[in-house]
This record gives structure tokens, C-alpha cells and sequence, in this order.
């Protein structure tokens, strides 16, 4: 807001435009979104969720559901108080947040890095427990997937004609895809993934953070047991991942750039040929 202008207009044009938030939100929606990559760090019991933002994003955050511990490494921003006040923050600093929605402008890169106490790597459900998200979004992201779907058909028909060429059919894919016991968690470090709901099939894996030709993405297999990076990839005619064997399994690697979050969208999913996943899983076999 203007430095010149007047306390109390400040205030009362702070809360006006938290009071028409979503109308807000929803014309913002139909703009270009910058990209916002998110890197999840799991440890013992803790999951780290960091965010960088560029300078000069005006940044409307999801409703936060409890409070948590939050950690600004680098930047500077202000940020719009539920009163119609604003703070200045300035890396670094560690600092507690009250449940409410975040609306801040970026005034120099900001790292910003989410405290989320959980041995959960569910990034989803990390979500659900953690925020909430406004009806003026969701409608936004059902009306992205629509067009999506649209662009996915040729990949869903080869992927019925993957599997046949070796032998499988839908239900017996469908079978083993759902049969988690030989599923694990990823190794503690950092990932640049989530599992969601895919516009090809069921769940599927996105970037939430741009991902480089060449690049691990996680470790999909493990000895004789699957991570999401095994279980959730799904099919595609032009996959931008593939898989790769190790001493101790399988890796799943990018073949080109894949791009992470904008704005608060998910990135874009990870895809395979599965005709490549099965023939490595016979030689290794062999």
C-alpha cells in the first residue's frame, strides 16, 4: 500500500480487500501464474514444506487449519494482518502462525519454509489436515483438469495397448496397482513430487518443483518393494520420465524438463512408457 496514504485508509482498504478475497482470487486465477516451486524435506517425524517466491508476487495463500512453526530464510515481505493492518518480515527468522489465509506481497525472493510436525508422507493429507482450500480454487483447478482429460485421451488408448503386448489386461493392472503391501516410504531427504489425482487414470505423480532432463526424481523401487514413485506413475505415449536400475533397484529419472508448481497449481505429471518399465522389470527378472 502507498506509504503516503493515510493509517486509517490503509486499514480500511486492507479489509476491504480481505473481505472480497475470493472475488479477488478468482479474476487472479485467470492470470498467468509465476512459478512457485515446493520441495518437501520428510525426517523423523517431521515434514519440512519449502516454498521459493520471486520478488514482486502478490501471493494469496490457502486458509491454514492450525497453527505451526514457520522459518523465512531469505527475502522480504508484507504481509496483510486479519485487521487491515500489515507486517513487514525480513529473513531471517523463525517465528509461530496462527490459523487464517496468508496474503502477502514479495518484495525480495523469499524462501519460506512450513513446519508441519507429521511422520506422514502423504502430501496430500498433509494438506487436507493442514489447510483448506476455497471453493473459488477448486472450481479454478476442475475447469484446468477438464482441458487436461482432453489432452490425455491418446494416452490412456496406448496404455491399454502397453499392457496387452505383454500379456496384462485393465483388471489385472488395476489388481496389482492397488495391492499396497509391498508399498514403502521414500528414504528421509528432499522431493520435488506429490501424489494427486490424475487426469489420465485414478492417482497419479506430479513435480511440485521443476525437474531437470537427467535428474533422480525418487527411488521407485527398493530391494522388492515399491515407493509412490513405483506405485503411482502412470502411462503415457510421450512420457517425460523413465525408469533406471541400481545396485538396489529401480530409480525413476526425467528425460526432459519437468515443470514444478505455478502459482498454487500442482506441476505437471510424471509419466512413463510402461512398455520401458516392464521390459527393465523382465531383465531384471532375468
Amino acid at each position: 500500500m502507498n506509504d503516503v496514504m493515510p493509517l486509517e485508509q490503509k486499514v480500511a482498504l486492507g479489509v476491504e480487500l480481505r473481505s472480497n478475497l475470493d472475488c479477488i482470487a478468482e479474476q487472479l486465477l485467470h492470470l498467468e501464474q509465476v512459478p512457485c516451486p515446493v520441495t518437501h524435506h520428510f525426517g523423523p517425524g517431521v515434514c519440512f514444506r519449502e516454498v521459493l517466491i520471486s520478488a514482486g508476487t502478490f501471493a494469496i495463500g490457502h486458509h491454514h487449519n492450525h497453527e505451526h512453526m514457520n522459518m523465512m530464510l531469505t527475502g522480504r515481505a508484507t504481509f496483510l494482518n486479519d485487521d487491515g493492518t500489515t507486517s513487514e518480515l525480513t529473513a531471517p527468522q523463525m517465528f509461530i502462525s496462527k490459523p487464517g489465509r496468508k496474503i502477502a506481497f514479495i518484495h525480495e525472493d523469499m524462501r519460506f519454509i512450513n513446519v508441519f510436525p507429521t511422520s506422514d508422507q502423504d502430501v496430500e493429507a498433509i494438506e487436507d489436515h493442514y489447510l483448506t482450500k476455497s471453493d473459488v480454487w477448486l472450481n479454478a483447478l476442475t475447469a484446468a483438469d477438464s482441458v487436461k482429460r482432453l489432452r490425455h485421451e491418446v494416452d490412456i488408448a496406448d496404455f491399454e495397448k502397453a499392457i496387452s503386448e505383454y500379456g496384462f489386461s485393465k483388471e489385472s493392472v488395476k489388481e496389482i496397482s492397488e495391492n499396497h503391501s509391498d508399498l514403502i516410504d521414500l528414504p528421509f531427504g528432499q522431493y520435488k513430487i506429490k501424489v494427486g489425482s490424475s487426469t489420465i487414470e485414478g492417482k497419479g505423480l506430479f513435480a511440485t518443483a521443476d525437474i531437470q532432463p537427467g535428474e533422480v526424481i525418487a527411488p521407485s523401487r527398493i530391494g522388492d518393494k515399491r515407493t509412490i514413485a513405483g506405485r503411482y506413475v502412470n502411462h503415457s505415449l510421450n512420457p517425460n520420465a523413465e525408469m533406471v536400475l541400481t545396485e538396489t533397484g529401480m530409480d525413476l529419472v526425467a528425460t526432459m524438463e519437468i515443470n514444478g508448481c505455478r502459482g498454487g497449481y500442482d506441476g505437471e505429471e510424471i509419466t512413463t512408457d510402461y512398455r520401458q518399465a516392464l521390459s527393465l522389470s523382465s531383465d531384471r527378472r532375468n
